[in-house]
């Protein structure tokens, strides 16, 4: 396996890297700011993670933090919060879009109501923003994970795992979701390096993990050379972990999760899963709040801000150093 375990796109290089001349309105910086966070979900440890990394951003600059979501991953309950956060006028909108189509009309009313947006973790269009080009640009920055190169560091990392050889798929969510839609691009485009191994057809599971057990136990029935599965999320993968365990295949089948949360140390600890990519969900809300009062105060913000990962297995998980980058309850 590769022993990397920090994989770390620098903020401030990101920063310096793709920075334009975006200036926000020229405010007093003593001003007090209200910023929204509307998260995927607000059950997630991924974006309860990602709150607390906001909540110290906002603390260190004196903005008003308000954090309201849906509890379920879903445009059709997304909306509606987004509708009444806009209602309530905050200086600032930073939203992890369920869809990346179906919100950017709605996201379109806040920019019309004067209201700057800017995405985190996942994207809306293209996610490449203030291009000019097309109807969903008009977001101010896009603070994420590099999901393409987290499903390259998945794909290494498995493909060490299993000797370079056999074949393997990807236990995804379902096609238009922006970050596992580039995981598994990042993935294919990783495993297409390796000839010894034979990439089969992704299973989508709507984020059922008992639907991604069953498509595991069925992609085995067909493939009994099956070695290695990557879960473009956490339900994906603890799924077809669990159709690995219900197949009789532990240690043979070798399960890479994406997404880190504190249940995952006793899964890599019993082997239910091999490997964990963390994504650093706290610096997302903490350099998005930052971008927010950066162009709330006057000052150019970058359009793309990138964060780091860390790959967690037995060797590591008990690392001081690594646990900081399992996530919060």
């Amino acid at each position: 396996m590769e022993r990397r375990s920090f994989f770390k796109i620098a903020a401030a290089s990101t920063l310096a890297a793709t920075a334009v001349g975006t200036a926000g309105p020229t405010l007093a910086q003593d001003k007090k700011f209200t910023i929204a966070l509307i998260p995927g979900l607000t059950t997630d440890a991924f974006y309860i993670t990602m709150r607390k990394g906001a909540e110290a951003a906002a603390k260190a600059v004196g903005a008003d933090l308000v954090f309201q979501g849906a509890p379920d991953f879903n445009p059709v309950t997304q909306v509606p919060v987004l509708d009444a956060v806009i209602a309530k006028q905050p200086n600032a909108i930073l939203i992890a879009p369920t869809d990346k189509t179906q919100l950017v009309q709605p996201l379109k009313k806040a920019a019309d109501a004067g209201i700057p947006v800017f995405t985190v973790d996942t994207f809306i269009g293209t996610g490449v923003y203030q291009t000019g080009a097309g109807d969903a640009d008009f977001p101010l920055s896009y603070i994420a994970s590099d999901n393409i190169l987290g499903g390259e560091i998945a794909a290494r990392a498995l493909a060490t795992a299993i000797g370079d050889k056999g074949k393997v798929y990807v236990s995804n969510v379902k096609p238009g979701i922006s970050t596992t839609d580039q995981r598994e691009e990042g993935f294919k485009r990783e495993m297409a390096k390796h000839s010894g191994i034979e990439v089969l057809e992704t299973q989508f599971n709507e984020d059922d993990a008992n639907k991604a057990a069953s498509q595991l136990q069925a992609v085995f029935a067909r493939n009994s050379d099956l070695a290695g599965v990557f879960g473009a999320n956490l339900f994906s993968a603890l799924g077809a972990a669990n159709g690995v365990q219900q197949a009789g295949q532990s240690g043979k089948v070798r399960v890479v999760a994406f997404d880190a949360p504190t249940s995952i140390v006793d899964n890599i600890h019993s082997g239910l899963v091999d490997l964990a990519i963390a994504q650093h969900p706290a610096e997302i809300g903490y350099f998005g709040v930052m971008a927010a009062y950066a162009y709330l105060t006057g000052n150019s913000v970058p359009t793309a801000i990138g964060t780091g990962f860390t790959v967690i297995d037995k060797s590591n998980v008990a690392d001081p150093n690594v646990a900081k980058f399992i996530y919060s309850d």
